[in-house]
Parts: structure tokens; C-alpha cells; sequence
């Protein structure tokens, strides 16, 4: 059995409150290993808990999403959310991310898509707590996972500014790509992978993006619960479906799946330094 590695699960989200063990016992007892992504205090603390439990194959990420921030309520299509304001403890996250079952700072980044009216302060916000974040991460010395949503220049010009001013070394990876070949060039040559998710079994529009970067460029993910691939969209998601997102890449690319199997964990592997 081929190994496959979801590189950005929610498994310590509450759509798994009730069977969250009994969906990572399935993912491992077919060779899926996982990273439970956190995306505020609570979830990176229970992936923590959730990496403890096992002894190989269940890692954790730990990490203050830009989203929770500040009190909101979020819907959109097979997806809702009420964030509560949470200030960022530097000292507090940077003790939970010094656990060995941490393998990356994450999921951290910019999202523009809920702010109205083009709030300035609220992205001026964001911005220093990315900044704060990747200073952890290099502090550290653990890999980013970094989540953009309409903010694909701002979160270039930043990471090249760090890197320029040798203010971050450490790379990782770009997570539920959504930007086009140029942007995606842009990440590869800072030294950052590009990672997909279910998105490209149901829209062609990464079909160009994928086709452009090199395979040993690229991480598989699921996101779950959300972003089913076909053929479970609708459904919640899980580290299992992942499979599904390297068949439409062995597909888009015109390559044996086996090879997208091996090369992506091989890449997994190297960028979470994971054993």
C-alpha cells in the first residue's frame, strides 16, 4: 500500500466531535497519514491532543487563522462559521508549538474575502499577525502553512520583504491554492510548495497552474470537512478523499497515479520533516 498524506485536516473542528478517533483509525488503517490544521487557540491545542494519541502517521499544526480575529458570523455555500475575537499570544502559542507532534506553524496567512468595504485597519491586522506568526515560525524553526484568500500579492510582497531582509528562512507550503500560474511561480521561487485539494476535481480553473509546476512542487490535501471531491461533494470530507485529488492530478498531468502518490508524500514528507 502506497502511503498518501493529507497535508491540512480539520479533524479538531466540531463536525468531528463525535467520531473523530473512529476517522482517524480509518485513515490510517488505509495508509492515509494526516496533519490536523489549528485555526485558533482551541483547535490548535486539540491537534495537538488528537497527535498525542497516536504513535505514527497523526501530526499537528497550530496556528491563529486571520478569520478569528474578530467576533463574525460566516456563511457561505456547505459552510458556516461564528468566530469568536481572539488576540494572539506569542508566548502562550509558542509553548503549544514546542510540543515534537507539532510539525508547522499554520494555518496563518491573509483573508480578504469577508472584510467589507475594504477595511484597511482590519487588513492592517492581519498583516501584523502573519508577521508575528512567521517570526514564530522562524524562531522555531518549524515550516508555514499559509492560508490566502484574496490577498495572493500582499502575502507575496510580504514573505519577499522577510526573506530579502533574511528575516525568514524557514519555507512551507501555500495551502487550497486558488491563484493562477504566476502567482504560483511566484510562491515556488521563494522556496514554498503549492498544495490542492478536492477544488480541482470540480473546477478546471487550476487545470493551468498544476500543468506549470513541477510535481515535486506539490502537496495534496482534503481540508476536511470541507471541499469534498468529486465523486463525495456535498458530503463531509475526510483524510481518506485525498486519493481522489491525486487521481484528477495524475489525470490533469498525464502521469502514472502511483507517481503522484509517491512524489507528493515524498514532498510531504521532506517540507513537515515528518518520520
Amino acid at each position: 500500500m502506497n502511503l498518501l498524506i493529507d497535508t491540512h485536516a480539520h479533524l479538531n473542528f466540531k463536525a468531528y466531535k463525535e467520531d473523530g478517533s473512529e476517522v482517524i483509525k480509518r485513515s490510517l488503517k488505509n495508509g492515509v497519514w494526516l496533519i490536523n490544521v489549528g485555526a485558533e487557540w482551541d483547535t490548535s491545542k486539540r491537534a495537538v491532543e488528537y497527535a498525542e494519541k497516536y504513535p505514527k502517521g497523526v501530526f499537528a499544526a497550530v496556528g491563529l487563522h486571520p478569520i478569528h480575529l474578530q467576533e463574525q458570523e460566516i456563511k457561505e455555500k456547505n459552510f458556516e462559521v461564528v468566530t469568536k475575537a481572539e488576540k494572539f499570544d506569542y508566548e502562550k502559542y509558542k509553548t503549544l508549538a514546542q510540543n515534537p507532534n507539532v510539525v508547522a506553524i499554520g494555518e496563518i496567512g491573509l483573508d480578504y474575502y469577508h472584510i467589507e468595504n475594504d477595511d484597511q485597519e482590519t487588513k492592517l491586522l492581519q498583516k501584523q499577525l502573519f508577521l508575528k506568526q512567521l517570526d514564530l515560525a522562524e524562531e522555531l524553526q518549524k515550516p508555514v502553512i499559509i492560508h490566502c484568500r484574496n490577498a495572493y500579492q500582499d502575502i507575496i510582497d510580504i514573505l519577499k520583504l522577510k526573506i530579502e531582509n533574511r528575516e525568514l528562512t524557514v519555507k512551507g507550503i501555500i495551502h487550497s491554492f486558488l491563484g493562477n500560474y504566476k502567482q504560483a511561480r511566484q510562491y515556488r521561487e521563494m522556496g514554498f510548495k503549492i498544495a490542492f485539494n478536492g477544488i480541482i476535481t470540480f473546477a478546471r480553473d487550476y487545470d493551468k497552474v498544476i500543468l506549470d509546476a513541477p510535481l515535486e512542487d506539490i502537496l495534496l490535501e482534503t481540508d476536511c470537512p470541507y471541499l469534498a471531491p468529486a465523486p463525495y461533494r456535498g458530503q463531509r470530507n475526510e483524510p481518506l478523499y485525498v486519493i481522489e485529488v491525486a487521481k484528477k492530478l495524475a489525470e490533469i498531468k498525464k502521469i502514472p497515479l502511483e507517481e503522484v502518490i509517491n512524489q507528493t508524500t515524498a514532498n510531504a514528507k521532506k517540507v513537515f520533516n515528518l518520520v
